[in-house]
């Protein structure tokens, strides 16, 4: 049965209107990028960002006065792109399958799905470092040497003279347990080994996704009515995703922590006992 135009047009509008949360179940804030911030993120150069934009690819930033502001939706439109180009797709046909998508084609319905699929699943935004600014942060306790694995690792990126960090609050943190005594190669290399297990598990959740949410239509799309409701599932996943990992690393640690810490506590607090201190008014039996 064939979809009418005001169909397709309520589908892309329900689609539009998922809102991304985070982890407690609250609208997430939505991310701002300058052009040079979203180049970074959506992993293409200035240049891509501005060609795409003047081709219409990507919806044009917003402007405040002279600055141009992007946001998490040139960064899903960004990615969609680059699947596209790696499937062979050139730009001139990018172009006219985003134009049927926007007018209101069976695509229309895509929008919603692309972003719940496509944009950033963290509200942070890469940040750039200096040499200098690190060791200060360090508490000068920083060594060069460590700059090999953290760019293995993709946690700071070289960039010129400067270094990218993807994720700020994972260098803070970095931060804080090397000042509290904990070297950070070692820290490296924990890091390391819970990527492969989340990596691992993260790819399993998402196999879930596409067998009982995508497989039973086929190869195909789903029907343009069924997508808003797809997109509107995954947007609700993701913060429900975030929340069970953030629940089994609390009940590991709390794990970890009782058998390799939970013995010095109690030796600790055995010998502060009372019973085990002998009253200065008590002689000794020797």
């Amino acid at each position: 049965m064939a979809i009418s135009k005001k169909t397709r047009k309520t589908a892309a509008a329900k689609a539009r209107k998922a809102v991304p949360t985070d982890a407690t179940g609250e609208p997430r804030k939505a991310a701002e990028y300058s052009i040079e911030e979203l180049a970074r993120v959506a992993r293409t150069t200035v240049r891509n960002v501005r060609a795409y934009q003047d081709r219409g690819l990507i919806p044009a930033p917003e402007r405040r006065g002279r600055v141009a502001v992007y946001s998490d939706e040139h960064v899903s439109r960004l990615r969609i792109i680059g699947q596209l180009l790696t499937r062979g797709y050139t730009l001139s046909s990018i172009g006219e399958l985003l134009q049927a998508w926007e007018q209101g084609s069976d695509l229309a319905g895509l929008f919603g799905l692309e972003s719940a699929v496509s944009s950033p699943w963290t509200d942070e935004s890469p940040k750039l470092y200096s040499l200098t600014e690190l060791v200060k942060m360090f508490g000068g306790r920083f060594d060069v040497h460590w700059l090999v694995k953290a760019a293995d690792l993709k946690i700071l990126v070289p960039e010129g003279a400067r270094f990218r960090a993807p994720s700020p609050r994972m260098i803070q943190a970095g931060a804080e347990l090397v000042k509290g005594g904990i070297p950070l190669d070692e820290m490296l290399e924990v890091v390391g080994r819970l990527r492969a297990n989340v990596e691992l598990a993260a790819d399993q959740m998402v196999q879930l996704v596409e067998k009982y949410l995508f497989d039973p239509y086929g190869d195909g799309l789903p029907p343009p009515e069924e997508i808003p409701r797809l997109g509107e599932i995954i947007w609700r996943l993701r913060p429900l995703v975030e929340r069970a990992v953030h629940a089994e690393v609390a009940r590991a640690m709390e794990m970890a922590a009782t058998s390799h810490l939970g013995d010095r506590l109690a030796a600790i607090l055995d010998q502060m006992s009372p019973a085990r201190q002998v009253p200065s008014d008590v002689e000794s039996d020797d």
